[in-house]
């Protein structure tokens, strides 16, 4: 399952724990694909070094490079517009469909409330865990 993550789910799961935390386990037991791009990179570093997380330059460049080694990386090419009131969130969307992405995993109300894009779904990362852990069940 190739699944993009957004940069909340990975700050929040390497500062905060549960359930972001497990999403990103999920990604590196590789139980899930990850995908990302050059520019939800860019944001997860610029983020992680907000002085309000108090992590040094050199942590926040580490966190970043074992993200971008855990996942694929994808070069979207057209522009997303879909959400308007925070044209950011638009770069996860196009990094979902360059990789085209089974799911998108995200605490942004603005993502979640689409709920599917282009036959993405967008989706908590308790819902993730939750729908694993049935699939799992299921196959077992």
């Amino acid at each position: 399952m190739r699944v993009v993550i957004d940069t909340n789910v990975l700050v929040s799961g390497i500062l905060f724990g549960e359930p972001p935390r497990q999403v990103l386990r999920l990604a590196a037991q590789g139980r899930i694909s990850s995908v990302t791009s050059p520019a939800l990179l860019r944001e997860a570093e610029d983020v992680l070094l907000r002085p309000k997380f108090g992590l040094r330059p050199e942590q926040a460049v580490r966190i970043v490079a074992l993200f971008r080694e855990t996942s694929s990386i994808v070069t979207p090419s057209p522009r997303v517009s879909a959400i308007r009131c925070d044209p950011a969130d638009n770069r996860v969307l196009e990094a979902a469909e360059a990789a085209s992405a089974d799911l998108i995993v995200s605490g942004d109300s603005h993502l979640l409330d689409l709920a599917c894009w282009q036959g993405i779904r967008i989706v908590s990362p308790a819902a993730c865990v939750q729908d694993l852990e049935r699939l799992r069940k299921g196959s077992g």
